[in-house]
């Protein structure tokens, strides 16, 4: 497969959703299917270095890359959800964004007493979304085979958060 530049995909929308914030849109990415391959392939080439038995996607974009890859690996997938979208009884984890406060659930009997996972999500700001599913995971008795992420905001520093917390952690692309 050629070299794709994942970087040029990815378009900046500046104070969004709030001012100060540079949102990294992934649509032209997704929407570019040679990319988006790339992409997965990526991921792939650093999921085939840890060893694990799920994958865990973050809503919501997480989940575009989590269910591809899954699909390529063919590992079962496991949802980690905004608050208040599950049926049943589940575990619930808050957490801070660098532009406010938010939560991740997961419902308790969807997850296998010894499973291993591996956490997608598409962008690591101050790993805070990241360090939210490991502990959902840790309240599940769950292990953590690690983290990766297409793009990691390095200013924010949040891949070193995850590795000082104990995760490894890896980010396709870094800004």
């Amino acid at each position: 497969m050629t070299e794709i530049r994942l970087l040029d995909y990815l378009s900046c929308v500046p104070d969004f959703p709030k001012p100060g914030i540079l949102f990294r849109d992934i649509s032209p990415l997704i929407g570019d299917p040679q990319a988006f391959k790339f992409a997965i392939t990526q991921f792939s080439h650093y999921a085939n270095q840890l060893e694990f038995t799920h994958i865990l996607a973050i809503e919501s974009r997480g989940f575009i890359f989590a269910s591809a890859l899954a699909i390529t690996m063919a590992k079962p997938l496991l949802l980690a959800r905004k608050p208040n979208k599950l049926p049943r009884v589940s575990h619930r984890q808050s957490y801070g964004l660098e532009y406010g406060q938010d939560a991740l659930e997961i419902q308790a009997q969807t997850i296998p007493a010894q499973a291993k996972v591996l956490i997608i999500d598409d962008v690591v700001a101050t790993g805070g979304t990241l360090l939210a599913a490991a502990e959902l995971m840790r309240q599940a008795n769950v292990s953590i085979a690690g983290a990766l992420s297409l793009l990691e905001i390095s200013e924010l520093a949040g891949n070193k958060r995850l590795l000082a917390n104990g995760m490894a952690a890896y980010s396709l692309l870094s800004v």
